[in-house]
This record gives C-alpha cells, sequence and structure tokens, in this order.
C-alpha cells in the first residue's frame, strides 16, 4: 500500500518541521498517490548533528559487526523485495518484474560490500633504517552527503548507502523526490536490520537548497551524486571549493556498433531488450546506434520488429515490458528530438508520438538515416528512441563513437576477435562491453569518464572513495 512518505532523521520517522510538502504522481495514471515532506534548514541540521554522532559510533564498530548488519539488511531486501516493487512500480512507471529485478539486485550489492567491509586492508612498507615501521591504514573519510536520482530509486541509493557503509561512514541521503517510496523502504531495511540511531538519515526538499547546504557544511566530508552532467558538475565545483571528496555519476550517450562480421540478428534483439528497459531511462542505455551498410537493412529489420512486440502499458499490468516515462518533461522532451530528427532528414520507422493523454506514455521510436546534426545524436534522449545509422569504416566509427564529450558506457558486436580488442582500446568509456551487456553487476567497476563523471560505484573501487588512507612511521617502541 501506498501511504505519505516521511524523513528519517536520527532513528526516527517524521515530517518536516515547516510542515511543507509536494504531491507524488504516479506517472501510469497522472494521479496523486500521496504526499513527500519536505526538510527545511532545521532538518538538515537535525540530519547533521544526527550523522555526525553516527559517524562517531559507526566508526568504532568492528568490520565484523558491519558486516553482519549489512548481509542482515540484504536478507530484509530479498523478503521485502515484492512489496518494495509494487511501491516502485507505482512511483517511478518500470514494469514490476524490473522493479522486483532491481530489489534483489540491492540484496546482492549490500551482500558484496558486507564482505568488501572485511577486507579493507592497510600495508607494512619496508623501511630504509633498523627499527623504523612504516604502516598504511584506512580510515573511513567520514559523514557523508549522498544524492541519488529517479530512475533507479533503489540500486543508487543502495550503491551509495552500502558502500559507505561498509566503510564506517555515516551518510544523509537526499532522496528521489519523484520517487520516494522506494527509497524510503531501502532506509528502512537498514534500519530494521539494527543500524544504530544517525548512522543513515534520509531528507527530500528542494534539490538546490539541501545540497548547497549539506556540501558546504563542515560536518559532511565526502558527497556522492548520480544525476545529469550540468547538475553533476555545479555540485562538483561546490565540492572543490569546500575541498570535499567527490564521486560523480553523470550522463552518458553510449555508442552501440554493429560491425559487419557480427551475429546481426542477435545483436539486434539484445540491443532491442536493452534499450527500452525502463523506458530507455538508464544512464547506461544504449542511445547511439551505428551499423555497418552492408549488415544495416538486416539489422533495421530485426530490430524493428522485436521492438514491435514490446507491450506497453502500466507497469502494474503482468503484460508490460515498458512502462510510462517518469513525468511529462520526459515525454516533451522524446517529442521534441523526433520533430528536430525527421525535420533534418531522419526517416521515422517506428512509433514517434505520445500514447493516450493518460499518464506519461510514449511509444517505442525507430528513426533510421539520421544525421549527425540532430540533436539526438549529442543529447542524450533518455526516453524510448533509437537513433540508428550507417557507418562504413573502423576509423569513421571510433571517431564517431568518440566524438561527444561523455563517456559512460560503450557497446560492440563482432565476432572477430581482433575487432573486439580495437575497438575495447579504443573507445574513451568508462565501461566497455562487447557481444553482451555485462554492465553494473556489484563486483566490478561503475563509472565513467570526460564529462560522465569521475570515481567508481562498484567493485573493490567503490569503497576506496569512502576510505582516508594514514601513513604511521615509528621508531623503536
Amino acid at each position: 500500500m501506498y501511504t505519505d512518505v516521511g524523513l528519517f532523521i536520527n532513528g526516527e520517522w517524521c515530517q518536516g518541521s515547516s510542515g511543507k510538502s509536494q504531491a507524488i504522481v504516479n506517472p501510469a495514471t497522472g494521479k496523486v498517490i500521496a504526499r513527500l515532506a519536505h526538510a527545511d534548514i532545521s532538518d538538515l541540521d537535525r540530519a547533521l548533528a544526527a550523522a555526525d554522532a553516527g559517524f562517531k559510533v559507526w566508526r568504532a564498530t568492528s568490520p565484523h559487526e558491519r558486516y553482519k548488519l549489512l548481509r542482515k539488511a540484504g536478507e530484509l531486501m530479498r523478503s521485502r523485495a515484492a512489496d518494495i516493487a509494487e511501491l516502485m512500480t507505482q512511483e517511478q512507471g518500470k514494469p514490476l518484474g524490473e522493479a522486483k529485478m532491481e530489489a534483489m539486485a540491492a540484496a546482492d550489492i549490500m551482500d558484496w560490500f558486507a564482505e568488501e567491509s572485511r577486507r579493507m586492508y592497510g600495508r607494512v612498507v619496508p623501511a630504509r633504517a633498523d627499527g623504523v615501521t612504516q604502516l598504511v591504514i584506512k580510515e573511513p573519510v567520514g559523514p557523508v552527503a549522498a544524492f541519488t536520482p529517479w530512475n533507479f530509486p533503489i540500486n543508487q541509493a543502495v550503491r551509495k548507502l552500502s558502500a559507505a557503509l561498509a566503510a564506517g561512514c555515516s551518510v544523509i541521503l537526499k532522496g528521489p523526490e519523484e520517487t520516494p517510496a522506494s527509497c524510503a523502504a531501502l532506509v528502512r531495511v537498514f534500519a530494521d536490520a539494527g543500524l544504530p540511531a544517525g548512522v543513515v538519515n534520509l531528507v527530500y526538499g528542494v534539490p538546490a537548497e539541501i545540497s548547497s547546504y549539506l556540501i558546504a557544511h563542515p560536518v559532511i566530508r565526502k558527497i556522492t551524486f548520480t544525476g545529469s552532467t550540468s547538475v553533476g558538475k555545479k555540485l562538483a565545483a561546490m565540492a572543490g571549493e569546500h575541498m570535499k571528496r567527490a564521486t560523480m555519476e553523470l550522463g552518458g550517450h553510449a555508442p552501440a556498433i554493429v560491425f559487419a562480421d557480427a551475429d546481426v540478428q542477435g545483436a539486434a534483439r539484445m540491443l532491442a531488450a536493452a534499450k527500452f528497459r525502463n523506458a530507455g531511462q538508464v544512464c547506461v542505455s544504449p542511445t547511439r546506434f551505428l551499423v555497418h551498410e552492408s549488415a544495416f537493412q538486416q539489422f533495421v529489420d530485426t530490430f524493428v520488429a522485436a521492438v514491435s512486440a514490446i507491450k506497453v502499458g502500466n507497469g502494474l499490468d503482468k503484460e508490460t515490458r515498458m512502462g510510462p516515462l517518469a513525468n511529462s518533461r520526459r515525454v516533451e522532451a522524446m517529442q521534441m528530438f523526433v520533430a528536430d530528427a525527421v525535420g533534418k532528414g531522419a526517416k521515422l520507422l517506428l512509433g514517434g508520438k505520445r500514447i493516450g493523454t493518460e499518464g506519461n506514455f510514449f511509444e517505442p521510436t525507430v528513426l533510421v538515416d539520421v544525421p549527425m546534426n540532430a540533436r539526438i545524436m549529442t543529447e542524450e534522449p533518455f526516453g524510448p528512441i533509437v537513433p540508428i545509422a550507417k557507418f562504413s569504416s573502423f576509423d569513421e566509427v571510433v571517431a564517431e563513437a568518440n566524438r561527444l564529450p561523455y563517456g559512460l558506457a560503450a557497446y560492440a558486436f563482432t565476432a572477430s576477435l581482433k575487432t573486439a580488442t580495437a575497438i575495447g582500446a579504443a573507445f574513451e568509456s568508462g565501461m566497455v562491453s562487447i557481444n553482451h551487456f555485462g554492465l553494473a553487476l556489484p563486483e566490478v567497476p561503475f563509472g565513467g569518464v570526460k564529462d560522465s563523471g569521475y570515481g567508481s560505484e562498484g567493485g573493490t573501487e567503490a569503497i576506496e572513495a569512502y576510505l582516508n588512507t594514514k601513513f604511521i612511521t615509528q621508531v623503536g617502541l
């Protein structure tokens, strides 16, 4: 059952001091389903004091005890996954199956970082003189301000929370206002697992006001943000001004290259399944399809057939394979991208229109012969539109793949080991997947380069961002 969503400060659920709230809207129906509490400055001060006190307790908690709590949280998440998935579908729109997969994946992420909490090894550095001991140790960086997006309200938050908690940090999580209930359910899992009061705090409100206040505050020692490049640059600048460590997982515009020797039909079917997951609202979604001219028509025919079979509807319907967009702004953006591309000479093969008048539904859309000056070939679409263009040579497609300032994810399909090795080396991207979609597992790095950010939210690299390295040298004793 979907109910009003509050703040979580110092171990207690509460309303904001000002009494302000906002409507939570179901994107499939356009109807208000609940209200969300807003935090004001006094609430943020309470959260900061709680995080400061919580950090002192949590950093002194042994890694083994942190491990046990994270594992318990993972077990609770698995037991509640079905209920949490229903909340997510109602507020975010994605099909129920995708929502449940996200909740179950969160448990795996908790398990991964639970194990990592027991492996924060330092080292002994051999000394140059007798009697000298040189130690390198790892310590938690301090209270963290985490900012998470609406497209994966659990997946993005759980990565930040789990890594921070494993390292011994406390957290103030600024959750997504459009999809708050599933994020709140995640925090409840940690609380019910026995996390001490103040170690995790959850706030919502006016994003710019919250971020500017938290980042500048001396209690906060690190920030982590997932969202658009434009906002990320502003937050990174604030963090730099106050000498705060930052992890930035920002926008992308992932090329998906299909070479002439690839399994063309297999690539088309895999790309169709991946592209329309979460209605294309995925930061690592393949967004620029580049197909060798000799394989172009076969690819397009197979791809269009696969996309035509996607059932669009309310995510609570078991037959639905693609839900609505998160808000009306995304629908307007899709209309703009289509009109711009067609106006510049692209051919519309499928879709291109809003569906109905209720909710934020948009047809799965396929455009071909898309010119490189179309906005969709330069701006991240973040929606269910696929632009497909031809290429003729390896050097040509590499130049196009690396043309944009983004570098989050990149994909390629080929039967040649030589080509796979060459394109893997040539991509300017933090993550590359060849002949399958193998990104975002808990144990592998997750992050971008260039304007797509820096730092990792997966693998062993993720926990390093929450640790300070301290060198201690001593004589005798």
